[in-house]
């Protein structure tokens, strides 16, 4: 028995739902494929498929073979990949995650130059605002942005993660600009819906340590949409310098309390690139994670905007 060949087959029907198609993918019959599965199955001395006339599920031992099987085979993968990419430039597919809001300000504008500086390397990109899994979901690299959870990932800083406090110039005038922490209670703050319960801004100033509780009449999942309400005259908002840096150079809002640290004594967080310890060699990874940090700067150009 091929034994590679037989794990690769068993990954695929369980990642195409079936003998038939998986075969068709792998350019094989699917008499081929089967025979191979079955191969495997009896080395093991388990089952590992529940097969039916219209569907192929995993048995609880093949569940956790399957996990196996394919991190083993992504390691594989990944060796074969990092001995031929040490000669000549970064090539292959790069399959990275990204926050949906930060990838289409800051990543989407530079991906053009990107490709350009690396024809060789094809990019898949997977956009979402969870935890994306990189064993599960077969990802390169992640963007992560906040404090990373304790975990065995390899993670590199590309930039700090600053929040400021800002309003647009018509909410001001219409409102009065607060002039110390306290004032922001007499203000409509517009906040966040997951933070549950009264929600608080820390603030350390000349004057020491302040909590304030702030309140407002209007809550949103969605920091893209506190942003355009903002912007709108809404209301006060605290909010990443990535995402309202644009803004604030602009005078579409302006900030607030700059003589006052926002959210002190919180724990140090980041814009962070992260992946996981068996791509540590790869070169296209290394490529991308430079070329963000270097288009990003130091301090990041969203930073130097937010300053103005």
């Amino acid at each position: 028995m091929d034994f590679f060949a037989a794990c690769k087959g068993f990954v695929s029907v369980v990642e195409e739902g079936g003998f038939a198609k998986a075969a068709r993918g792998m350019g094989m019959a699917t008499s081929s494929l089967t025979r191979q599965v079955n191969a495997l199955e009896t080395h093991l001395g388990t089952l590992l498929l529940n097969r039916s006339t219209r569907s192929v599920t995993l048995t609880d031992a093949g569940a956790r073979y399957f996990e196996q099987a394919v991190r083993i085979l992504e390691d594989l993968e990944e060796a074969n990949r990092s001995v031929s990419e040490r000669e000549g430039p970064p090539r292959g597919l790069l399959r990275i995650s990204l926050p949906v809001a930060f990838a289409r300000l800051h990543i989407a504008p530079a991906i053009p130059e990107f490709l350009r500086a690396c024809p060789d390397i094809e990019l898949d990109l997977f956009l979402s605002d969870g935890l994306v899994s990189l064993v599960e979901e077969r990802v390169d690299l992640a963007v992560r942005i906040g404090s990373l959870t304790s975990s065995s990932l390899v993670a590199r800083k590309l930039a700090p993660h600053r929040r400021v406090l800002c309003a647009s110039p018509a909410y001001l005038e219409e409102h009065g600009t607060p002039r110390a922490p306290s004032d922001l209670t007499e203000h409509d703050c517009l906040t966040f819906s997951y933070s549950k319960g009264d929600q608080h801004w820390k603030f350390a100033g000349p004057s020491g340590g302040q909590s304030v509780r702030v309140k407002g009449r209007l809550r949103a999942n969605n920091s893209e949409m506190l942003r355009t309400a903002a912007i709108d005259g809404a209301g006060v908002i605290l909010m990443p310098s990535w995402l309202i840096g644009a803004d604030v150079e602009a005078g579409r809002l302006c900030r607030l309390l700059d003589d006052w640290e926002v959210n002190a004594g919180e724990s140090v967080e980041g814009i962070h690139a992260v992946y996981l310890p068996n791509r540590r060699g790869s070169k296209k990874v290394k490529a991308f994670i430079d070329f963000l940090a270097q288009r990003f700067g130091s301090p990041p150009y969203w930073d130097r905007a937010a300053q103005t």
